[in-house]
């Protein structure tokens, strides 16, 4: 090629630094807080800066000398990836949550594999994807035992990708430097973006990683992130050193050499393939226009729409069943606006008949047209029995067809303008489990200081009280309760006061026989994962018993032995957030 041949010792330098160090730019780190809690700013890891690594000889031009450095660095690569100087990768000092950095060192790999594989099981609550983030995302020794360093970095990477929170995937990255480690997070996170239509973010990350990129997909984005930043020589040196190195990609090729001003037009080839490729086809050709299937995946879905690309359903023919039921398919997939669907249906003409006997009536007609029907008729009614039985039946007919999310939000809609006062006994399940559990409850505590886990007490775990104070305070308390002999200590009192004893708070012994700890309550596993110091693993067996569920629903019993966990571990910050929330009265 007549640029590689034209490579001098300039150039040569050039090429070098930008495979190795990427783009450089002015992105700015996002910190981010969990629980509000404010995180230190500390080195997570030791950086294994390759680039320092590399001496070149700035005689040896040849492409294949290059090509054999690459190779070397390859191998220095894995050793330090396998090697102590990588053991540690995360965000959170363990101080900062009263862990420790040897909290996965004795547990077993095989039991951590099932403990994980059985929280993906939960579309975890918010309360168990918190301590998720924080035993995920605390500064660590891998475990040893029966787990390999990737099997369990591969474990870290799949919780971020289901939490999706991109901001804590995008510090975790840059602060570790880790992207050869986590390529199908980094992908994740990029493509994100991009989906987003977001060009600028998604190259931001290739703007702060310090070490040359391994994955195909990834170098490509960023040799395209290049060109975005106005530097297409160093870009097109890059590309040429790919190409020696056994690089091909025709589509890409085609779409990059458009962009470097080669050609004056590219094929008009548009892949699927991947959102990069998508987006190139876009980006490349003026007038260019798709209709995804219901077999397009979701980036290439979430891409047309947040590029205004999607076709306007109001331009769709009712008669055109094909289209409508891609429509639905991508709203129940969130994809496309639920309003606009339901707006659709009112384009369906029925006669009076029709809408009076719509219960029966819808059997009849094409699933779409039935759908149309219920809703009509869910718009007309007052009636409030029947209302609920036509919404009830027009949820079970999206569900029958696998598109239930579809008919969510409208769903709650209608629901919320109900009063739950007026909903008829049978209707009640139904109007529990659509109306407002998506609702976030930020009520206020109201002190009740007849009850000992409802007084003013409770602050304690706000930090509002010394040592001193609380002991004198909860002394009154007692006394108080002693003598009332119609005062029996509720399960979250005993709650309370277990977690004062916890954090050595003195409790006077005549006070002991106010209540009695059975041992029993205490799950002997997590009881035995506590003796062997097994800190992550305990945490993850009380994400798998919290799952899904709010700790303030979670039944008193699972609560406490949540809580004696947390006490015996130390993690204050940790249980004292979940004892906020479980033990006082709110409004």
């Amino acid at each position: 090629m007549k640029i590689l041949k034209l490579l001098n010792k300039k150039y040569f330098s050039i090429l070098i630094f930008y495979l190795l160090s990427g783009i450089n730019s002015f992105a700015e780190e996002k910190p981010v807080d969990i629980w509000n809690l404010e995180k230190k700013q500390t080195d997570i890891v030791e950086e294994t800066n390759i680039s320092n690594q590399k001496q070149i000889n700035s005689n040896e031009s040849s492409i294949y000398n290059m090509q054999s450095n690459k190779k070397i660095d390859q191998i220095k690569l894995d050793q330090n990836v396998d090697s102590k100087e990588v053991k540690i990768v995360g965000l959170y000092d363990p101080a900062e949550f009263g862990l420790s950095i040897d909290m996965w060192s004795n547990s077993d790999g095989s039991k951590l594999k099932s403990l994980f594989e059985n929280i993906n099981n939960y579309a975890l609550s918010q309360d168990a994807s918190e301590i998720m983030n924080i035993s995920m995302l605390t500064n660590a020794y891998y475990p040893n035992q029966n787990i390999t360093e990737q099997e369990f970095l591969k474990f870290k990477s799949d919780w971020l990708i289901k939490n999706s929170n991109l901001e804590i995937i995008e510090e975790y990255l840059i602060k570790n430097q880790t992207i050869n480690l986590h390529p199908e997070l980094t992908r994740f996170l990029v493509d994100n973006y991009l989906s987003d239509s977001n060009i600028k973010k998604a190259c931001e990350i290739f703007s702060n990683i310090n070490e040359p990129i391994e994955d195909n997909y990834l170098s490509k984005f960023n040799l395209y992130c290049l060109i975005n930043y106005g530097k297409k020589e160093e870009a097109q040196l890059i590309l040429d050193l790919k190409k020696e190195l056994g690089f091909q990609d025709d589509y890409y090729e085609n779409k990059i050499n458009y962009l470097f001003g080669y050609i004056e037009e590219s094929d008009k080839i548009i892949s699927e393939e991947s959102l990069l490729d998508f987006h190139l086809a876009h980006r490349t050709n003026p007038e260019f226009s798709f209709e995804p299937t219901v077999d397009s995946p979701k980036f290439i879905w979430q891409y047309l729409s947040a590029s205004n690309l999607l076709i306007n359903i109001k331009d769709i023919e009712i008669t055109d069943i094909d289209k409508i039921s891609i429509i639905e398919k991508a709203v129940h997939d969130k994809n496309y606006p639920e309003k606009d669907l339901f707006e659709f249906y009112k384009k369906f003409q029925f006669n009076i008949n029709q809408l009076l006997n719509a219960k029966d009536v819808y059997k009849s007609l094409s699933k779409i047209e039935g759908r149309a029907l219920l809703y009509q008729r869910t718009l007309l009614t007052e009636e409030l029995n029947l209302k609920l039985e036509l919404m009830q039946t027009l949820k079970k007919a999206f569900k029958k067809d696998e598109i239930e999310n579809a008919f969510d939000q409208e769903l709650k809609r209608f629901l919320n303008l109900i009063s739950e006062e007026d909903v008829p006994s049978n209707y009640t399940t139904f109007y529990n489990n659509y109306s407002k559990n998506d609702q976030v409850t930020d009520k206020k505590i109201k002190f009740n200081n007849k009850i000992l886990h409802q007084s003013k007490l409770i602050n304690y775990f706000n930090g509002d009280y010394a040592k001193s104070q609380i002991e004198q305070e909860l002394e009154k308390f007692l006394k108080k309760i002693k003598k009332d002999k119609k005062y029996i200590l509720s399960k979250k009192d005993i709650i309370f006061l277990e977690a004062l004893k916890s954090d050595g708070i003195q409790i006077s012994k005549k006070y002991d026989n106010l209540y009695e700890v059975k041992q029993s309550e205490m799950p002997e596993d997590i009881q035995l994962k506590i003796e062997n110091n097994e800190i992550g693993a305990a945490l993850l067996r009380v994400i798998e018993v919290i799952g899904p569920e709010k700790i303030e629903n979670l039944d008193e019993d699972t609560v406490y032995f949540i809580i004696n966990t947390l006490n015996q571990l130390n993690v204050d910050l940790i249980r004292n957030k979940l004892l906020l929330k479980f033990l006082p009265l709110k409004v």
